[in-house]
């Protein structure tokens, strides 16, 4: 863990470090809500060439149900970014850390919100776990 993202680094391809990435969210109750594929905005937009990156928006409808019904600002928070991104013939995937997000956002003062980052935090964690192992 680096700063307040988990990092992992797969010797897969980063199409197939995608899409397990992908599946360890959903088998955690997370789905994908926004995907930023910006090695292809970038061609779009720019002109350039950029490495496979994509950012994934991963939202747990049930943990940003809590978090907005007891605080609408804590959209600011959300969704949950994982990026996925292609390394030395490999890939490295940063998960964020929710419990990390929410303090230094200042929500951790909030007990539902605490809660609520500290459950996003764990099923996370187990993502990185699952991702690794």
């Amino acid at each position: 863990m680096s700063g307040m993202a988990y990092d992992i680094k797969l010797d897969t391809s980063y199409s197939e470090s995608l899409e397990r990435v992908i599946a360890a969210l959903k088998d955690e109750g997370f789905g994908v809500l926004t995907r930023i594929d910006v090695h292809d905005a970038f061609k779009e937009k720019l002109g350039v060439d950029f490495r496979h990156y994509t950012i994934l928006g991963a939202c747990n409808p049930p943990l940003a149900h809590r978090a907005l019904s007891a605080r609408p600002d804590a959209g600011l928070m959300l969704p949950c970014n994982v990026v996925v991104e292609e390394d030395d013939g490999g890939t490295l995937v940063r998960i964020v850390d929710a419990a990390a997000m929410m303090q230094a956002g200042g929500l951790d003062g909030d007990p539902v919100l605490k809660e609520v980052g500290s459950e996003a935090e764990a099923r996370l964690k187990r993502v990185a776990e699952a991702l690794e192992g």
